[in-house]
């Protein structure tokens, strides 16, 4: 017997558009909470797509015979307030899933950690509420065709509910609700949504009210404590935590910098020193493209123009800030999609305002910009997360076009390891195929390479000649032992193009190689001792 509340249909309607609405939602919230862990490369939102598809499929099995043998409204609504509780919950919960699974993978698996972790988390994450949202469908049409002459308009009409609605769940969480009041609150709002579509439907019947006062209590404790957790848990002193449309930024604060992170397992994004002592990264070697690059100048007799520098991936300005420290004056363009970053620069790195931010993706910024430039800094590869455009031959053709004759090109590689044909080495010959000349050197301490490529002749000797005039003596120093260990690249037949840039794969096969070489001794205390022997040897 149907309640008075579903006898015209028009609650069957509205609960198949907020299931549609929800279940894009969650999915979109899905690639927020995974990635400050996994990045949000296609890999990784390809395991979440086909995770919620998988769960999608197994709902509508389910919903289809679950409603053949009990066509009661009140199974259906029961579903939908347990899947609201479960999404409820998982901004409190998610996390500290997150990290378990990882941590117990970390020591058992090998190869494709990344992609394995994340497909375990997405499964004990996700499946179940997607789950029970997968069976409305098949239920509401049970439900909704009292004529079978009308049964074709009647499942139209819910098929286009559940599609506008999906619609709408894909844009107001992207554009609206996680920049403006986070993933957590973006989970909690949804979860809202069909909590008080059950309990409206529960209420007017007047029956379960029991499993109604539980869940509306599940979902206020999780509303409190949920809306707490930060994604680094584990960090008491952060300086700031938020989130953009493009990513999760974390800013700490320590004695001697102040640092940039999108990501809360990998890296350093940005890094700002309190003194002005160089920063013992990445971005103190890069110092050597505008080193020689004022050497050619004055070899052309320009020394009296200021260098024109272009940095793809701004961060917080560290790189720029240097060049304003140790250069004499040059004049920086910074280009920078999130804006958000360029917001917490200015807040908390003294970004340097000398510089023009421009906020942009970098490859469409050269497509627009008829500027050419004296160096370009690449710096756009954000951890596990490199984006294909801006890693294929037709993007470095278009960097080169954008420099003088002796214009020089420097690339932060943040994910060198042992394999011949790795990402770095992809991007290495990519680049061979358009630059002429091509230096590269590792970072001490740390997993970067600084690649340095010219159409004009790049050598250790030109660094040596161009840090004469350096004043600063630390800085000198280091462009004399970057001099002494710049290697000349063999260029190799492995090209990145816009049709094809597998750099996901890549990347994620580094990373693994990365981790498996990180954890390979307490591996071996845990294959020895077990768990018991690792935590004493932390």
């Amino acid at each position: 017997m149907r309640s008075d509340i579903l006898k015209h249909k028009t609650y069957l309607y509205l609960t198949e558009f907020f299931a549609g609405m929800s279940v894009m939602a969650v999915e979109l919230g899905a690639s927020r909470l995974l990635a400050p862990y996994f990045s949000s490369s296609q890999i990784v939102w390809t395991i979440i797509i086909a995770t919620i598809m998988i769960a999608m499929a197994l709902g509508n099995l389910y919903g289809g015979r679950s409603a053949d043998r009990d066509p009661n409204p009140d199974r259906l609504y029961a579903r939908l307030l347990l899947a609201a509780v479960w999404i409820a919950a998982i901004p409190l919960v998610g996390r500290y899933i997150i990290i378990g699974i990882t941590g117990l993978l970390v020591m058992t698996v090998n190869e494709n950690f990344l992609v394995l972790a994340a497909f375990a988390a997405c499964l004990v994450i996700f499946v179940f509420p997607c789950f029970l949202l997968g069976t409305c469908t098949p239920s509401l049409a049970s439900y909704a065709v009292t004529n079978l002459s009308e049964s074709g308009s009647t499942v139209g009409k819910l098929g286009a509910y559940n599609t506008i609605g999906s619609i709408i769940g894909t844009f107001l969480p992207t554009f609206v609700t996680i920049p403006a009041i986070g993933t957590a609150a973006t989970f909690i709002l949804f979860s809202g949504v069909l909590l008080a579509l059950s309990l409206v439907y529960f209420i007017s019947k007047n029956v379960h009210w029991r499993r109604c006062a539980a869940a509306v209590l599940v979902f206020v404790l999780c509303t409190v404590f949920g809306s707490r957790s930060s994604f680094a848990f584990w960090e008491k002193d952060l300086t700031a935590e938020t989130e953009s449309v493009y990513n999760y930024l974390q800013v700490k604060d320590t004695e001697e910098s102040t640092v940039l992170s999108t990501n809360v397992l990998f890296g350093v994004q940005s890094i700002t020193m309190k003194t002005d002592e160089l920063t013992g990264l990445y971005y103190d070697i890069a110092m050597a493209a505008p080193v020689m690059a004022e050497r050619l100048l004055r070899e052309k007799g320009e020394q009296e123009r200021p260098l024109k520098i272009l940095v793809l991936g701004m961060g917080t300005g560290t790189f720029a800030g240097q060049c304003l420290q140790y250069l004499d004056s040059p004049e920086i363009t910074g280009v920078e999609i999130d804006s958000r970053i360029t917001e917490l620069s200015y807040r908390y790195f003294d970004a340097p305002k000398e510089a023009n931010v421009v906020t942009y993706d970098g490859r469409a910024f050269l497509a627009a910009d008829s500027s050419v430039y004296d160096v370009i800094m690449v710096d756009a590869y954000q951890d596990i997360t490199i984006p294909f455009q801006m890693s294929s031959i037709e993007f470095f053709t278009l960097v080169r076009e954008h420099l003088t004759p002796e214009g020089i090109m420097v690339v932060n590689m943040n994910m060198r390891t042992g394999s011949e044909d790795g990402i770095n080495t992809w991007l290495s010959d990519t680049i061979a195929a358009v630059f002429p000349s091509i230096l590269t050197v590792d970072v001490r301490n740390t997993t970067n390479r600084e690649l340095f490529a010219s159409a004009s002749a790049l050598s250790g000797s030109l660094l040596l000649e161009g840090s004469l005039q350096v004043t600063d003596a630390e800085l000198r120093e280091l462009m004399e032992q970057t001099a002494a260990g710049f290697r000349t690249y063999e260029s190799g037949s492995r090209i990145l193009t816009d049709d094809r840039a597998p750099v996901e794969l890549l990347g994620m096969q580094a990373i693994d190689a990365i981790i498996s070489e990180e954890l390979r001794y307490y591996k071996e205390i845990f294959r020895k001792e077990g768990i018991s022997g690792l935590l004493s040897s932390m």
